[in-house]
Formats: structure tokens, sequence, C-alpha cells
């Protein structure tokens, strides 16, 4: 029997995250995200009722929501070089590893948002590439100049989980 690929602690990144419980080999899957399939209005309207949100976008037509205690893949915190990536296959999503990572190593994935929600999510992975901001890889780009604009601010949007009281 295979040894549990992950373990769930503190994370420097934000709250808690998933941590390699072994040596784990490029494009091994770590760990299957699970949740609710539900429906794009349903979806809509837990995205704009929640300080944090596990929605996964599925199809035209459905979501999957992770936010299941029986999920341990929503511990999965968002890098700017990630170690990782969320791979939708039918109707599951799988972790699966870019590389190989290290025992104790942190699992992370680019959450890939768009720039419309970027000022409410402030990103703190600590990449060199990062800018700061949760936000796809195509856009960081921009992102660093709509910041480096004079008299340019954006409202703080919301901090760690434990400082939203997740």
């Amino acid at each position: 029997m295979t040894p549990p690929a992950f373990f769930v602690q503190d994370s420097p990144i934000d709250g808690h995250g998933l941590f390699a419980a072994r040596a784990l080999a490029e494009g091994e899957t770590v760990a299957e995200y699970v949740g609710e399939r539900i429906g794009k209005a349903e979806s809509a309207r837990r995205q704009a009722a929640a300080d944090k949100v596990y929605i996964f976008d599925l199809d035209e037509n459905f979501d999957l929501d992770g936010d299941l205690p029986g999920n341990p893949a929503r511990r999965v915190n968002h890098s700017c070089e990630p170690n990782c990536e969320a791979v939708a296959e039918g109707e599951s999503i799988r972790v699966r590893a870019l590389r190989a990572i290290g025992a104790g190593e942190e699992l992370t994935f680019d959450y890939g948002y768009s720039l419309a929600v970027f000022p409410g999510h402030r990103c703190r992975c600590g990449a060199p590439s990062c800018a700061g901001f949760i936000v796809a890889r195509s856009e960081r780009r921009r992102v660093r100049r709509l910041l480096n604009r004079p008299g340019r601010s954006l409202r703080p949007g919301p901090k760690t989980r434990e400082e939203v009281g997740a």
C-alpha cells in the first residue's frame, strides 16, 4: 500500500497548507479535489457570500465547491511558482505534481485569478515572480504595471485565514 502523499499543517503562506508526506514524482497525482457539484447560479451566490471560496469551474454549466471537511485538497495554497497543478478530468479535479517534490515541501498551485478579482486577494507566496496579488501568470506583468502607477492604490483585500476568521 502506498503511504499517504500529504499532511495538513500550518502554512507560512496562509492558514493551513498541504505538505508532501514523502517524496513525490513529477506527474504524480497527489490528491483529488472533491466537493459538491453545483450550478453556475449557485456558484455565483456562494462566491458573493463567502470570504473564502473553494470553487472550481467544471464546465459551462457546473462548478465544484470543495468547501467540505472531507476535502483536504482545499488546503493547497496558491503560489506564483507552483509545484503542482489542478487538472480537470471529467467531473473530478486532481492535484498533480509539476516536478519532483521533496518530503516536507508545501504543495501549491496557481489559482489563476483574473484581473477582475485580483485586488481582493493578496498573495504571500514569497516567490521572486510574485506580483503581491493572486492573479494568473499571464496577468502578473500587467498587475505590476498597474501597481507602479503614481497615485495608484488598491483597497486591501482579505488577509490570512486567521485574520478573517476562517
